[in-house]
């Protein structure tokens, strides 16, 4: 395998929910391994498109390709589909901040509707990420930098399958997150804050499984074009963090 390469085990389990496959109704691609593998060399390496290696091929036709494929939603799906085994044993709920590069600007909508947003350490996106009881992914969800825990917490409700969530001191604040989680009889496990007024008792046997959804930001981030943003629109960023996430499901 080359470096940066999909092992065969990997490429197996994704090769047949790509498309442009022999069997399905449209142009047949090329080479689908060749071009998974171009968008990770990419985005592991986080150099410019106009630098991937020629064995690639051209950097427009991959580019545009992946572009695409992240419009209609084709990483998305086959995140979906490998995350369907999860363990729910218990679900975690966090999320990362990525700074965002100048290459990040100039897109054709605003700033805001690409979920970049200033904040104290300047432009910036926000990862909102439910992972289950092993630490792997389950749901995603991209907001801008300077959005509240919460707000990404919002869109993925409905998607915490589990009947125990944990949960650090930014979730905390809201009552009615916990309060519609409580009305799911999903168990919520959330240190209070050190200045709350009441003293709210949580499991800290529990909570100490927290650490695996910090795992997964610690290898996401190993994709040095996801820990820092290069693209200009959300959908594409968005697309390349599920099939990064994607890869978890292959181990």
């Amino acid at each position: 395998m080359r470096r940066y390469g999909l092992s065969d085990s990997e490429w197996d389990q994704i090769k047949n929910l790509l498309p442009g496959r022999s069997e399905t109704v449209g142009v047949t691609a090329k080479d689908n391994r060749l071009f998974v593998e171009a968008i990770l060399y990419r985005y592991r390496t986080g150099i410019p498109w106009r630098d991937l290696p020629a064995r690639f091929g051209n950097y427009r036709s991959v580019h545009m390709r992946h572009s695409r494929w992240s419009r209609k939603g084709v990483w998305e799906k086959i995140f979906q589909v490998l995350s369907t085994h999860s363990d729910n044993t218990y679900t975690m709920i966090d999320s990362t901040i990525v700074k965002a590069h100048q290459h990040s600007a100039g897109a054709k909508k605003k700033r805001k509707r690409q979920s970049i947003g200033r904040s104290s350490g300047g432009w910036s996106s926000k990862i909102h990420v439910i992972c289950d009881g092993q630490g792997k992914p389950t749901a995603l969800h991209l907001t801008a930098g300077n959005s509240h825990d919460l707000v990404g917490s919002d869109a993925l409700l409905m998607q915490i399958q589990s009947t125990t969530l944990i949960a650090d001191k930014a979730y905390y604040a809201r009552d009615r997150f916990i309060e519609k989680l409580k009305a799911r009889k999903c168990k919520v496990v959330i240190p209070p804050k050190v200045n709350s007024k009441t003293e709210k008792k949580y499991d800290k046997i529990i909570y100490k499984r927290r650490h695996l959804i910090e795992n997964f930001f610690a290898k996401l981030k190993q994709f040095r074009a996801i820990a820092t943003r290069y693209d200009k629109t959300a959908k594409i960023f968005l697309g390349a963090i599920h099939l990064v996430a994607s890869l978890s499901w292959t181990i």
